[in-house]
């Protein structure tokens, strides 16, 4: 597709010489645009449809990359990337040596802070200002902050601490009434008012429609203030963390966008624009089905149909989702607790089979897991459903306020493990590493949906005390067909999959069925390792590592986690002290953040899949 303006614009620079007729075609090009390369390489389209014109407006105002832009999550940058300079390399977005899918400092001088977690904007351009002014630059720095991020508390963090300052600084609070699934909490509800207040926005446009010379400016000016104070008793939140409040303007109106910027941007201090934008902006599927087009997948264009794979097999996301519903179904101590991941994690069929017991916390992590500890302080049974990367923010509260006081909080861990096009920032590489070396916790990962099924159940038993964390990876399960009846796991017990002779291969979670396929193929060519399905790294099954070195020349430990702290490590600690001549070899997530791909891209680079398992058999052989 061939586009009039949009070939055109190779940097920021270019798109200063247009007017705005020409500006409006410009965002109408880029969503198209947009539109054509997420039909056919998915990405994160429902969120940059609604801030194509935000976009342009800012580089259209602003001196790029001089001044700085700090994007929040980097789910709105795409229209950013586009006109950067990156405009042709956005085919390959989220492909391996392709674009990231969100801001990185290293891809572009124009990604001034990387993101892929939400709240971070605010505290980073605080950051990047009071730089500026350390070194006497004129740089405006300006954080745009999806209104969903408000919901963490790093967001009020950074706001706090800007607005004490007095830094200059802008935050534009994007405001579209939805992250993945609808917003929750009060600051959502506060917005909600605030963006739908026919009579207090009739009676600001009616007020400043009739200014006319300055002595009447000012004296309209206390009138708008009153007005405002009667309609909005509690609306003066962001003046009282110290930021001068403007909105609400239509943040899909080019034109408008780009005069507020104007007049605005060289105002002095903390400033807050409030914008109201929608979401999937000029898309009527992704406007209609705002959750699904969050991140649809491949679809067509014409109907915005979704293109699935038939047949293919429950993830275990829906694993999760129908076995926790099955349980609570039996135990009315249970309950689910989720930030801002209701659908993507599947507890949504807890909400729907049981509201009053399933919690959408918002994006605040730290928020999820004490809150969790403080039901479970009092006899409630919390199943706390996190990403893997995201859970890393809630590290201080599973040491303090849930392990200290050995509370059982069920931690079920999703997106455990390689994730796929999402990148570096959300890659689930860490979990086993950092909860391995924290006191009280049960810390298991099933090898396929049966196992983890019955790790579900099991984690209910009184037998497992304290937290328990049970990780998963994105994605297919593995075609199993589900017993009806769940079956009660041993705490710290691993399972010899197979026996075999002078190799011993050691795998936890479901990287072990790359293990299988190597061994069968292995088999083939008359080499016969074992395979211990090890299940539990906390507490490790020191009897069935023991057994291994006991019984074989060479020990091969195969984890979809980080290789410096998992179950290569551990097994060296268990043997570290035994008079073993057996070595040792890890085979893992290796020292270093992996970048955007197809995860079997990834597992090949980080020498987990088949083939590379396979290999270092034979090497050992």
């Amino acid at each position: 597709m061939e586009f009039a303006i949009l070939d055109k614009i190779n940097s920021p620079a270019d798109i200063k010489s247009l007017d705005i007729r020409q500006l409006e075609t410009l965002c109408e090009e880029i969503r198209a645009y947009m539109i054509e390369c997420c039909a056919t390489n998915p990405g994160h389209l429902g969120a940059s449809l609604g801030s194509v014109e935000l976009a342009v407006a800012l580089h259209y105002v602003l001196d790029t990359p001089e001044d700085k832009i700090v994007w929040d999550v980097g789910h709105q940058a795409y229209a950013h990337k586009i006109i950067t300079g990156r405009r042709e390399l956005f085919k390959l977005n989220r492909k391996k040596d392709g674009l990231s899918g969100f801001p990185k400092m290293s891809e572009s001088p124009y990604d001034s802070f990387g993101a892929g977690h939400a709240s971070t904007s605010v505290s980073a351009a605080l950051g990047l200002a009071t730089a500026a002014r350390l070194q006497g630059k004129s740089t405006k720095v300006v954080a745009v902050l999806g209104d969903g991020a408000f919901s963490g508390g790093l967001a009020y963090e950074g706001m706090n601490n800007a607005g004490a300052c007095g830094t200059d600084l802008l935050v534009v609070l994007n405001d579209n009434q939805i992250a993945i699934d609808k917003n929750v909490g009060a600051m959502h509800n506060y917005l909600l008012r605030l963006s739908t207040s026919a009579t207090y926005n009739r009676v600001k446009n009616k007020v400043w429609n009739a200014l006319g010379a300055n002595w009447l400016r000012r004296h309209l000016q206390k009138v708008v203030k009153g007005a405002k104070n009667y309609f909005f008793k509690h609306s003066t939140i962001f003046s009282g963390l110290g930021f001068r409040y403007f909105g609400i303007i239509d943040g899909n109106n080019i034109s408008e966008l780009v005069e507020k910027l104007r007049r605005i941007k060289d105002l002095k201090g903390p400033k807050l624009l409030h914008i109201s934008t929608v979401k999937g902006k000029g898309y009527k599927p992704a406007e209609e089905n705002q959750s699904v087009f969050h991140a649809p997948g491949k679809f067509d264009i014409e109907t915005g149909e979704r293109i699935r794979t038939e047949g293919a097999p429950l993830k275990y996301q829906n694993i999760f989702g129908q076995t926790i519903v099955k349980l609570a179904e039996k135990d009315s101590r249970i309950v689910g607790i989720t930030p801002a991941m209701l659908s993507g994690g599947q507890l949504s069929d807890m909400m729907k089979a049981f509201p009053e017991r399933t919690f959408d916390v918002g994006i605040a992590e730290e928020h999820a897991v004490t809150f969790s500890a403080g039901l479970a302080a009092d006899g409630m049974l919390p199943f706390c459903n996190v990403y893997s990367s995201f859970l890393q923010r809630g590290f201080d509260q599973i040491i303090h306020d849930v392990a200290l006081q050995e509370l059982k909080v069920i931690f079920t861990i999703d997106r455990a493990g390689l994730v796929g096009e999402d990148g570096a920032t959300h890659q689930g590489a860490y979990d086993l590493a950092y909860l391995r070396f924290i006191p009280n916790i049960i810390e298991m990962a099933p090898i396929d949906e049966i196992e983890m099924q019955d790790m579900l159940y099991s984690a209910t038993l009184d037998e497992y005390k304290g937290p328990v964390t049970i990780r998963y990876p994105r994605g297919n399960c593995q075609g199993l067909a589900l017993p009806e009846e769940f079956q009660r796991i041993e705490p710290g017990k691993a399972v010899r999959l197979k026996k075999g002779s002078r190799v011993a291969v050691l795998s936890i979670g479901t990287i072990g069925n790359k293990v299988k396929e190597a061994i069968a193929e292995a088999e083939k060519e008359g080499i016969n390792p074992s395979h211990y399905n090890m299940r539990f790294l906390r507490p490790l099954d020191k009897e069935a590592v023991l057994e291994a070195a006991s019984e074989h020349d060479h020990i091969i430990t195969v984890e979809d986690g980080s290789v410096i702290g998992g179950l290569y490590s551990a097994v060296c600690e268990a043997l570290s002290d035994k008079a073993s001549g057996c070595t040792v070899t890890g085979l893992g997530i290796p020292d270093k953040f992996i970048e955007q791909g197809t995860v079997p891209q990834q597992l090949q680079e980080c020498g987990i899949d088949t083939e590379s398992i396979l290999k270092a058999i034979k090497y050992f052989f």
